[in-house]
């Protein structure tokens, strides 16, 4: 019996992937707003294809994950934005304006 250590691999890169997509998400909300989701489709995108062409089955199944993981980001970009104006994470002082218009709005 041999021991099978690729689902192990996935399964910490997955996770760290998360780990690091959560406070960009926010980061990136914080400093240019909603409108910084096409960061996440481009690098998506870029993951998705080069994962086509990776010839190790985990390099090419860890960039997947990434590409899916940016897409993800996409939808939770437009969530933080929904919990800033709820008061649940801080606004940026510079865009402070548009906060209040789009509170005024709902």
């Amino acid at each position: 019996m041999t021991v099978n250590p690729n689902g192990i691999i996935i399964g910490a890169a997955v996770f760290i992937c998360i780990g690091i997509f959560h406070p960009l998400v926010i980061k990136f909300e914080y400093r240019w707003g909603r409108k910084a989701w096409w960061c996440f489709l481009a690098l998506g995108l870029l993951c998705t294809a080069a994962s086509l062409f990776i010839p190790s089955f985990i390099g090419s199944t860890i960039t997947g994950a990434v590409a899916f993981s940016c897409f993800w980001s996409i939808h939770e970009m437009f969530k933080q934005e929904k919990r800033v104006l709820k008061g649940w994470f801080p606004e940026n002082p510079a865009r402070h304006e548009y906060y209040e218009s789009k509170r005024r709005k709902s």
